[in-house]
């Protein structure tokens, strides 16, 4: 499979629509984009082969497990130098549930899930344990107003894709 796999109109919105519902079966988007269940099978072996697709993921809404908290920090560290040290480190911690090497005045930019304030505190001290990291800035997010995929179609192709037939 090429490295630099060429989606087409109909992997577009295959993944546009797996990306709304990922339970929905092959010959319901079959049925929808006028193909055969098969070739759905075909194409998402061909996606995930290509590295499009990497898995599937269960959303949880952490919120009620009791995981109150999301906050961002800005990590800084002492030298760039420290970066893959850093990561390494902070993938230990389970809170950090994204992280990025950035541009700009923080070396990493990471997500964190607690379950209160308290957690977030004892959270803030591991990650400010860590040698290479010169200091942290925390942002607590109020509320979360989006959170959603790249869109591959057009507003207009979902609309007609969500319509039933």
């Amino acid at each position: 499979m090429p490295v630099n796999y060429e989606l087409d109109d109909l992997d577009r919105k295959i993944l546009a629509l797996l990306m709304e519902n990922a339970k929905r079966p092959y010959t319901e988007l079959g049925a929808k984009l006028f193909v055969s269940g098969g070739t759905i099978h075909v194409r998402m072996n061909k996606l995930i082969a290509a590295g499009v697709v990497k898995g599937q993921t269960l959303i949880v809404d952490h919120t009620r497990l009791g995981y109150d908290v999301v906050a961002f920090l800005g990590i800084y560290l002492k030298g760039s130098g420290l970066y893959n040290q850093a990561a390494a480190y902070l993938k230990g911690i389970q809170e950090i549930v994204s992280a990025h090497y950035t541009t700009g005045v923080y070396s990493i930019f990471a997500k964190v899930v607690c379950r209160d304030t308290d957690h977030l505190r004892d959270v803030l001290q591991r990650i400010q344990a860590f040698e290479g990291i010169q200091r942290t800035e925390t942002f607590i997010s109020l509320e979360e107003t989006i959170d959603r995929p790249v869109q591959i179609v057009s507003a207009e192709e979902m609309k007609a894709l969500r319509t039933p037939e």
